[in-house]
């Protein structure tokens, strides 16, 4: 099955499982990595701002924001890629549909502790698939570091062979 292919089917079974609730399994993965948080005691967090076929992370930056003084930074589409800019609200609906807050600065040491990142799905080397754009892709090339890495799906769905490059990013933790 080729990248493309799988993309797709994996678009569809998110769409499918994207119309029943799923506050509880969103606030479920989130405690979850609430838990390698306190494991793991990161000060930099990068985390997306959901679209409505990923988990939402809402809750997540929610608390982080108001109990700790981690830093919580989200993606801000720019060019082929994007940069980190710290989470503030209001936040506005750009392109892709992407919710960004305004930025007035980005964050240029490019190093996280760690990284929370979306997927579509992933293939039997556990490497991401994406929505093919290969933001995130470029985004860890640019990274002074190796973060933590933690992909999230509400339902994984996995290929069973090699589709992925050497240049698809890979996790240390898979949440579903």
């Amino acid at each position: 099955m080729s990248k493309k292919r799988f993309r797709s089917y994996c678009l569809n079974k998110l769409k499918f499982y994207s119309r029943v609730s799923n506050i509880k399994k969103d606030k479920e993965i989130c405690s979850t990595i609430l838990h390698i948080i306190n494991l793991h005691k990161p000060k930099k967090i990068l985390v997306y701002i959901p679209l409505k076929i990923e988990v939402n992370m809402n809750y997540l930056i929610k608390y982080l924001r108001r109990f700790t003084n981690i830093d919580v930074y989200v993606p801000y589409m720019k060019d082929d890629s994007f940069v980190a800019a710290k989470y503030r609200l209001p936040l506005k609906r750009k392109k892709f549909g992407i919710k960004e807050p305004n930025i007035s600065f980005s964050y240029k040491k490019n190093e996280f502790d760690m990284i929370i990142v979306p997927i579509v799905g992933i293939d039997n080397t556990y490497r991401r698939i994406g929505f093919g754009a290969g933001m995130y892709d470029r985004f860890f090339e640019k990274l002074n570091n190796k973060p933590i890495t933690i992909f999230t799906q509400r339902k994984l769905c996995k290929c069973n062979n090699t589709i992925t490059s050497s240049y698809d990013i890979e996790s240390n933790y898979i949440i579903i």
